[in-house]
């Protein structure tokens, strides 16, 4: 038997793949059946499917049950101040789309998928506090306050970014952990449809108003509404602290996003309502306590979500372990450890640097032409020179640590050939750029 701590999207996912190897999974999760309640508003973050999860998705037979339930997004719509909109293309090549999805539409689909499988039982309102004297996972039962020890040859804790298992095993000093806060947090809001259609004119976009320093995003549902974040910083100004005075944050908001806010007709209920969260990276090593107990998604390496990618890197995380330990070589746990931190790090890193190219670098002149050049330079040599956002979010077969170091070599061929704001796609030397790709990056 293997149980899983955590019923959110990664533990409920692994449940699956592993009971259709024939595993006995017990899976505990401290919250209500979330077929039987409703999710708590404003602190969702909407999750931008990739295809690293979707190929895990599709790994468990639960893809297609997910389809009705996500809205494509092709590419941005920005929304730059005092200037009009306009649409930038995520990809190219056909299939280079993310989409959109409710993370508790996820969360209810893989649980009602996990309730029909004979061989996962469900158990719900179990909170794990850390570990009892002897090691062993430390469970209450929300109902009764029983506690009560989990015993299980093989745990798999997928408890989220503030892992009770996590704090536990560095409180003991079997892993070293630590929780990298941003300077920055959010707070959720909503854009509602009118008469039923889209309130914003591009319904299928990852909506963002960049403004260098904060933004506000907005991601579209099912029901046409869409789900709005606004990222700022903690303190200064502007920042959260700032807008605490009453009448301050609609005051943002009309002289930063007033087009955003003409279709929030219950914005200061919300923006009052609706928690504040923080945001962090979560890093620690090793995941594992030999082969009884693994850290995984976001208990082990949570990021910020920048880059579209934490719930996709934790999907892939229950793919990856689950063929490891379905192939028949010791030390699965340890070796999931060894082969999936450097990927971990890796998207961290680059999910930091994509918060400032959202809000900052979108705006500027010369990383408008250097996004041409790599488009154009992909054209020139399809499947040497692949931009690093598409190999992140469309290659799941590209590891993010093999992304990362190339995106680095690539960016250098870049700033050769456009050096400055001066420069233009015409003006580009492509003799130059033939024996730069060439020579630097191997097919």
């Amino acid at each position: 038997m293997i149980a899983i701590v955590g019923g959110g999207p990664a533990g409920c996912l692994l449940a699956l793949l592993l009971a259709r190897r024939g595993n006995k999974v017990e899976l505990y999760e401290r919250r209500a059946d979330p077929r039987a309640t409703s999710p708590e508003a404003g602190r969702s973050i909407n999750l931008a499917l990739a295809a690293r999860g979707k190929r895990a998705l599709a790994a468990a037979g639960v893809l297609d049950a997910l389809v009705p339930h996500m809205v494509p997004m092709p590419g941005r719509q920005l929304h730059p101040a005092g200037a009009p909109e306009s649409f930038s293309a995520y990809g190219q090549n056909p299939g280079e789309i993310n989409h959109s999805i409710s993370r508790a539409e996820l969360t209810r689909q893989l649980v009602e998928h996990a309730g029909r499988m004979p061989a996962i039982t469900l158990h719900f309102g179990q909170r794990c506090l850390g570990m009892d004297e002897n090691g062993a996972p430390l469970m209450q039962d929300e109902g009764s306050g029983r506690r009560y020890a989990l015993h299980a040859a093989r745990v798999v804790a997928a408890d989220g970014a503030g892992s009770a298992l996590r704090k536990a095993m560095a409180g003991r000093g079997l892993i070293a952990a630590s929780n990298d806060l941003l300077d920055h947090d959010y707070k959720e809001l909503s854009i509602p449809p009118v008469a039923g259609r889209s309130a914003l004119a591009v319904r299928e976009a990852l909506h963002i108003w960049p403004r260098r320093g904060f933004m506000l995003i907005a991601l579209p549902n099912t029901d046409f509404s869409f789900t709005a974040t606004l990222f700022l910083p903690r303190k200064g100004t502007p920042g959260f602290e700032s807008l605490a005075a009453p009448g301050a944050a609609r005051e943002f908001f009309e002289r930063e996003f007033p087009d955003a806010l003409a279709l929030m007709p219950d914005f200061d209920r919300e923006f009052a309502a609706h928690r504040q969260g923080i945001l962090g990276t979560v890093r620690a090593a090793p995941w594992n306590r030999g082969e009884n107990l693994l850290l995984i998604g976001d208990a082990a390496h949570a990021i910020v979500p920048f880059h579209g990618q934490g719930m996709n890197c934790a999907l892939e995380d229950c793919r990856i372990l689950d063929e490891l330990l379905a192939d028949g070589q010791p030390q699965p746990f340890g070796r999931f450890t060894a082969q999936r931190r450097p990927d971990a790090d890796a998207i961290a890193a680059m999910s930091l640097q994509n918060y400032a190219e959202m809000r900052d670098d979108v705006l500027d002149p010369r990383h408008q032409l250097q996004r041409q050049l790599e488009l154009a330079l992909e054209r020139r040599h399809p499947g040497r020179f692949i931009p690093r956002y598409s190999m992140v979010m469309f290659h799941d077969r590209i590891p993010y640590s093999i992304a990362l170091a190339r995106g680095q070599v690539q960016q250098d061929i870049l700033d050769e050939l456009a050096p400055d704001g001066v420069a233009t796609l015409e003006s580009t030397n492509w003799e130059l750029a033939d024996r730069l790709v060439e020579a630097r990056l191997q097919p």
